[in-house]
């Protein structure tokens, strides 16, 4: 027998022994203890054992057993035997009959009807099923009536240790901080074993370590895994492969056994400090460099990774701190230096700066390792370059009066190379921001003069550029506002702010302000306006008016005397002289129209007009409607009247009026004269209009109905013109829906070599009153009939 097997019987031999000493004795009706059986007083009644080992009430069974017990994969040559059933009943003879039903009777587990042994058929997996529940009853063999009541009872299967322990969740994968202490906690490894683990041993685990050593540990019986070495450096060695077994019957000899992979990683932690690749960086610059730029990068490496690796940079030495600046790159982890202010090689060729790189995440568990920093000197040269020129000022503010005179001076900018060539520099004004050159300037030295006079009213301020270019290198450019404020001079009289036409009621009174006047000025004096008004020195003895100053710089016009009639007189003007303060002083003279009028009782102006005062009936409405009545019929006799001319004059052919051609057709060729009949197809001649169509008169119906005319055959270009004309002649003659006059269709065909010119009115140079065709009758007989006709239009229009 194997050494597996013998192991396994030797595991369950004890407890099947016992089994065998304590079910049996009670199978076989041997003496039981008293509390579990029945009193000994009933003959017919069945003993049990009850698995609470309490006594039950009285019964008429004879049945005395105990839960039975197979052995799971059990396999001999022979079918096991379970138990057998008995009742105090049997007297030994072959009248009672065993039968046996439930789960698995007649297939797993067969009775023998005569002695009630039970054997097993087959082999029984605990895992499969546990336990089977049947029924056994016995019953008369002759009359098949029951002896007794059927009873259940239980077979259990009993567990061998046939499972190896599984890691169902295998493999693992855990983390643990590097530089963690020894009994970190790391993970938990949980395997599960099928066997039964209240029966015996065969499910009792123990966990070891088969890899994995010195590094980590693991807790036998809770599978945890611990870390078991201190320090352990995750820039050393990140990852670590540990092998878990997990073995049965407590780890005894002959358990079985399974194993798993855990997979542990070391996380990083802030452990290394930034440092510089190098001690000294040397960095060139270009003085004409834009601010912000960069002009270089500097790298601090860390053993660490991620947040822990990410560094600060900062300048905090050297005498450039107010010039560069260092930033880091988000990415790369760099700094970058760049240019925080314009750099002067005539002032200043090179500077020195200390870098410092630090952690931004510290761990104060590392604190005492040294600082998280490091540092490196810089150094930047700068180069020297071509710049522009340099203004004395970013911004110029030139005053100048309006009246200044032409070519004066206005001002003066300056500037310089800052180049050691220094080379000089030539002025001019940017004529885009000076579209009416009102300024010049002296290209060498500056000077701003002005070209054309000023006037503050109209402008009060200049805005131009001036430009610095380099004679040396004219691409060095610089330029500079210049903003020129046009100073004030008393040079406009003051004027009536509007033009005033006052209104003064004949029942008005002595006193009465008939106006408020204002004035305005164009100039623009430091203490503001004042205004003097007077009258003419003629007018200063006005019988009807006179004048009164306000506070407010305005004018009051008031009446003398009441009385005024506007059939005496209905307008009056009052000239008033207007002063500015200035100097010198402006004047004017403005003229005040007063118009008198009708008022209501309460002052409030209804007529100013004397004429319809003077009038002493007016038309009334009805004769202003009639008049206007007839104005309207007036204007309709004219519209019909043009309208039935224009009908009149309409055509009475309907055609297409802008097709003055009529019935041209045009070739351009040239074809061999009267006798080339070759030179077109006389089929275009015969139809000229491609369709069969006619032109109906709109004046007349025609009394035949008219039918489309067949078109003519194509005919051989041998036929002869004249010919065709005749034809042509003929059906216009007797056709019955022709119009009652003739109508001309002029060819624009001239063969070649004709002696005739040509005969269309639309090449003629002349009108046809113009032309004599008496020429006609001297070209032959074929040109004869043309000539009479020709001959008898123009008698017709001297007639």
């Amino acid at each position: 027998m194997p050494e597996r097997l013998t192991e396994m019987l030797m595991d369950t031999w004890t407890p099947l022994i016992i089994l065998w000493i304590t079910v049996l004795p009670s199978i076989y009706m041997a003496p039981v203890n008293q509390s579990q059986v029945l009193p000994s007083g009933s003959s017919t009644g069945l003993k049990r054992l009850n698995e609470e080992q309490r006594v039950l009430h009285r019964s008429k069974r004879g049945w005395v057993w105990n839960q039975m017990f197979v052995l799971e994969e059990f396999s001999g040559p022979e079918p096991i035997l379970v138990g057998r059933l008995h009742t105090d009943l049997d007297p030994g003879s072959s009248k009672i009959k065993y039968i046996l039903s439930g789960d698995g009777a007649g297939t797993i587990f067969v009775i023998n009807d005569k002695t009630g042994d039970i054997h097993a058929m087959k082999r029984l997996d605990r895992e499969e099923k546990a336990e089977y529940t049947l029924t056994a009853q016995a019953v008369d063999r002759d009359t098949k009536q029951p002896l007794e009541p059927p009873s259940e009872f239980i077979i259990k299967v009993q567990d061998i240790n046939d499972n190896a322990p599984e890691f169902v969740e295998g493999p693992y994968h855990a983390t643990v901080p590097e530089m963690s202490l020894v009994g970190t906690f790391v993970t938990k490894v949980t395997a599960t074993d099928a066997d039964d683990p209240v029966y015996g041993n065969s499910a009792k685990l123990v966990y070891s370590i088969l890899e994995g050593q010195p590094y980590f540990s693991i807790e036998p019986h809770t599978a945890i895994i611990k870390t078991a070495l201190p320090n352990m450096d995750r820039e050393a060695k990140e990852e670590y492969f540990v092998v878990i077994q997990a073995k049965d019957m407590g780890g005894h000899m002959g358990g079985l056994s399974g194993t798993t992979t855990v997979t542990i990683t070391l996380s990083d932690v802030n452990d290394n400090p930034p440092k510089f690749a190098q001690s000294l960086y040397h960095f060139s610059v270009m003085e004409d460099v834009a601010l912000g730029e960069p002009i270089g990068r500097v790298k601090a490496n860390d053993l660490d990774i991620g947040e822990n690796a990410k560094s600060s940079y900062d300048i905090i030495e050297g005498d450039g701190m107010d010039i560069f600046e260092i930033t880091t790159d988000a990415q790369t982890q760099d700094g970058i230096i760049r240019v925080r202010k314009p750099l002067d090689f005539e002032t200043k060729k090179s500077y020195t700066l200390k870098v410092e790189a630090a952690n931004i995440h510290i761990d104060p568990r590392f604190l005492s390792g040294g600082p998280f920093k490091d540092t490196a000197t810089v150094k930047i040269v700068v180069e020297d370059a071509d710049e522009p020129p340099v203004f004395s000022s970013p911004t110029y503010l030139l005053e100048v009066h309006e009246n200044a005179a032409l070519n004066s001076v206005l001002g003066q900018v300056t500037a310089h190379d800052p180049d050691v060539s220094s080379s000089p520099i030539r002025f001019s004004i940017d004529r885009h921001t000076d579209l009416e050159r009102q300024f010049n300037i002296n290209a060498e030295d500056g000077k701003i003069t002005l070209a054309t006079p000023l006037d503050r009213e109209t402008s009060t301020w200049h805005n131009i550029t001036i430009v610095a270019t380099e004679t040396r290198n004219h691409s060095q450019v610089s330029r500079v506002p210049v903003a020129i404020k046009v100073l004030d001079v008393n040079d406009n009289a003051p004027e009536f702010a509007s033009e005033h036409e006052a209104f003064l009621c004949e029942n008005g009174k002595p006193g009465q302000v008939i106006q408020i006047v204002s004035a305005v000025d164009k100039d623009d004096p430091k203490n503001g306006h004042y205004f003097l008004y007077s009258l003419l020195p003629e007018m200063v003895n006005n019988p009807n008016f006179t004048i009164k100053k306000n506070e407010d710089n305005t004018l009051s016009i008031l009446a003398k005397h009441s009385g005024f009639s506007r059939q005496k007189q209905e307008v009056y003007l009052l000239p008033i002289v207007i002063s500015d303060s200035g100097t010198p002083p402006m004047s004017s003279t403005g003229t005040l129209t007063i118009r008198v009028c009708g008022c209501s009782s309460d002052g409030t102006v209804t007529s100013c007009n004397a004429e319809a005062y003077v009038l002493p009936i007016g038309l009334s409405m009805g004769a202003l409607i009639a008049i206007l009545a007839c104005i309207i019929l007036l204007l309709v006799i004219v519209v019909l009247f043009v309208t039935l001319r224009r009908h009149k004059n309409e055509p009475l052919i309907i055609k297409d009026d802008e097709d003055v051609r009529e019935n041209i057709i045009r070739y351009d060729d040239e074809g061999g004269g009267e006798e080339d009949t070759e030179a077109f197809d006389i089929a275009t001649l015969q139809n000229p209009d491609g369709i069969n169509g006619f032109l109906p008169r709109k004046d007349i119906k025609p009394d035949l109905q008219f039918m489309p005319r067949q078109g003519l055959a194509p005919v051989p270009n041998g036929v002869d013109v004249d010919e065709f004309i005749n034809v042509r002649l003929h059906e216009a003659d007797n056709d019955p829906t022709a119009p009652p006059y003739d109508s001309i269709q002029i060819y624009g065909y001239e063969g070649k070599g004709s002696a005739a010119g040509s005969l269309s009115s639309l090449e003629s140079s002349t009108s046809d009153s113009d032309q004599n065709f008496d020429y006609l009758s001297e070209w032959g007989p074929r040109f004869k009939r043309l000539g009479e006709l020709y001959s008898v239009g123009e008698s017709d229009k001297e007639t």
